[in-house]
């Protein structure tokens, strides 16, 4: 990693990309005058949702960018916060080759939401990587390693759980899905989503569990008592509701939703994304988490 023209300039000239956030000066330490290198971090602004994200503070950065660059200014190195316009692609990317390395803080989902190309992102990502820059984290490792489904892949080790489903087709989701809910307290997890949206935890009304896993299965008509994690509200469907809202998004079988999300989970396969993940829920979260 060599820094590039650090003596010429502290910072990259950005004055070419549209500013989208309101501020970025409160509670930002001043960029270093000789940095040791230059960072620039990437998010995302999806104009139709409140905020951009609910990942995004009124300011319209991600509540987590600030300490981020101040870390890395902290640490010597310049660190410039950036948004990511997709009619921009072109020369936003071509200012990020004045950069020594990238922080890609755009969560998964958001750019295709905003009007932009994912794939087009993650190849001009990778085409920065070839010329030299560091990419944190590249698509690649994003692709290998933060999929949700990671959880099934070790359900069968002393470290995983048995009862951990990943749900790519209807019948995967109406037989599976009734045979974990009858067991234990449920976390639904779509894979598009983040900050919450679309990840569901979900609790049979009547409390009536199983002992085992696969000794019960539920019918259509139980309630279930389901919390969203994106603003924590509440909800009451059947069993057959919520299967119908995953599949098929507001019908006339999934009841009424209130949740702004839309359904429709497992849309266009696999390979377009569509997947649900179905884990039990652990109580002691609580508590807290390492990440």
């Amino acid at each position: 990693l060599l820094p590039s023209r650090c003596a010429e300039s502290p910072l990259v000239d950005v004055s070419c990309l549209t500013k989208v956030a309101k501020t970025d000066d409160i509670g930002f330490l001043p960029q270093p005058l000789n940095p040791k290198y230059k960072t620039a971090l990437v998010q995302f602004y999806v104009p139709s949702q409140p905020f951009g994200g609910s990942d995004k503070s009124a300011s319209g950065h991600r509540y987590d960018s600030l300490p981020i660059a101040n870390g890395m200014i902290a640490s010597g190195m310049s660190c410039q916060l950036l948004h990511y316009v997709p009619s921009e692609h072109d020369t936003f990317f071509k200012v990020l080759e004045g950069f020594d390395a990238i922080i890609v803080r755009c969560n998964p989902g958001q750019i295709n939401a905003g009007g932009g190309d994912q794939m087009k992102f993650d190849d001009s990502m990778r085409a920065l990587q070839k010329k030299g820059l560091q990419v944190w984290p590249s698509p690649d490792v994003m692709m290998n390693m933060g999929a949700k489904d990671a959880l099934c892949k070790i359900a069968d080790l002393e470290i995983g759980l048995p009862d951990t489903l990943a749900y790519y087709s209807k019948e995967a989701l109406d037989e599976g899905f009734k045979k974990t809910m009858a067991f234990q307290p449920r976390v639904i997890k779509q894979n598009r989503g983040s900050s919450g949206e679309g990840i569901w935890i979900i609790k049979l009304k009547s409390g009536a569990y199983c002992s085992s896993f696969g000794e019960k299965i539920c019918a259509d008509d139980e309630l279930l008592d389901m919390m969203e994690a994106n603003d924590n509200h509440s909800e009451e469907h059947t069993v057959a509701e919520f299967v119908e809202f995953c599949l098929n998004g507001r019908t006339s079988k999934s009841g009424t939703w209130t949740t702004t999300g839309v359904g429709k989970y497992l849309e266009g396969g696999k390979a377009a994304g569509g997947q649900l993940v179905d884990q039990r829920f652990c109580p002691r979260i609580v508590e807290g988490e390492l990440r």
